[in-house]
């Protein structure tokens, strides 16, 4: 294994054992679950939009494999003080990351570039981003 692939997978172990903003908001304004039918994999996403359409606060909950933590919990800190239309976009990158597309300027959840060659875990790194853009998508909690 080369050095940056054993980098890239001690963060996500790091993240996985630590994940950050592992918590139910109190009063959120927008809330979804997600379900990996596949593996069991759950997630809850709480955000607190402002009035200026800035995420205030965003936590998650739920159960899965390293790589499902691991990417809910790199998509929480990343997310942190986006507009929702810079939410959007990064989900937009990170799915192509991925799915093995073309993905510029992804910051840190670079890390996840190795699971495009196993396709069965692309629902495992995606599960948490569908649930904000859903979430986002159905409003007001």
């Amino acid at each position: 294994m080369s050095s940056l692939a054993e980098l890239y997978q001690s963060v996500i172990v790091e993240h996985d054992r630590s994940p950050r903003n592992f918590r139910a908001l109190v009063a959120p304004s927008h809330h979804a679950e997600g379900r990996n039918p596949l593996c069991g994999d759950e997630v809850a996403v709480d955000l607190r939009v402002g009035d200026n359409g800035a995420i205030e606060e965003i936590g998650f909950q739920g159960q899965g494999c390293a790589i499902s933590r691991a990417s809910a919990s790199m998509m929480t800190a990343a997310l942190q003080g986006k507009t929702v239309a810079e939410a959007r976009d990064l989900f937009d990158r990170f799915h192509a990351l991925v799915t093995g597309g073309s993905a510029d300027d992804v910051g840190k959840l670079a890390v996840f570039r190795g699971v495009a060659e196993y396709p069965m875990r692309v629902k495992c790194a995606t599960l948490a981003w569908h649930a904000m853009i859903a979430a986002l998508d159905t409003g007001a909690k």
